[in-house]
């Protein structure tokens, strides 16, 4: 089964989210390479995030929407119109929502997707064989990350800015190499969230679909 990308775009299978000219904002001259232990620092202490998102998808389209994120193992992609498609991550799946269909969501184990590397517990970037890319490139420090037990399940490419440290943005690679970018907006963070907002099984209630 192939993992889904993430999330949206090139048939539904490769989706959390190929890279055009990408805008990162804030971003300071000559920035030096953050340390693997300052990221982790970083990703841990990322509670509840909320931000707008630009999506760029393997295909060239390019979707927008509000991203909502709840460490550890939850996410909210709320895709703007004319999509306004639904994908929810709880409780170890991935649930895609498509607002043209009165079907249940298509689900995967989050496990199989690398945007579980960002949504664990606790990130260890520098557990063994888990980085396979660390580099600067002038503006920003990019980090490539994959499962060390899975591969083949593709890779995250994390895109960070310093003073202060952000993840401005992502690059998702598949099992068959297609990339799906998500370039991130400003975050507001620490906002409280209850559990139903990420529910999958409450929203399939909501809609009155099977379970």
């Amino acid at each position: 089964m192939r993992m889904i990308t993430y999330i949206r775009g090139m048939n539904r299978r490769t989706a959390l989210l190929a890279p055009l000219a990408l805008v990162l904002l804030g971003t300071p001259a000559l920035a030096e390479k953050l340390s693997l232990g300052t990221l982790s620092k970083y990703l841990n202490g990322l509670g509840t995030v909320e931000s707008d998102f630009t999506q760029v998808n393997s295909d060239g389209t390019v979707s927008t929407g509000k991203i909502f994120i709840k460490r550890p193992g939850r996410v909210r992609f709320e895709y703007a119109p004319p999509d306004k498609s639904l994908v929810l991550a709880s409780a170890g799946n991935v649930a895609i929502f498509d607002n043209k269909s009165n079907q249940p969501p298509e689900q995967y184990p989050l496990k199989k997707t690398p945007l579980n590397l960002i949504l664990g517990d606790n990130i260890d970037l520098s557990r063994a064989k888990m980085v396979v890319g660390h580099r600067a490139d002038g503006t920003s420090t990019r980090v490539t990350a994959q499962d060390p037990q899975h591969p083949e399940y593709g890779t995250i490419e994390l895109v960070f800015t310093d003073n202060p440290v952000e993840l401005r943005q992502w690059i998702i690679t598949d099992d068959l190499g297609k990339q799906t970018t998500v370039i991130l907006g400003q975050m507001a963070k620490g906002k409280s969230y209850g559990a139903s907002f990420f529910s999958i099984s409450g929203e399939m209630s909501r809609r009155g679909l099977g379970n």
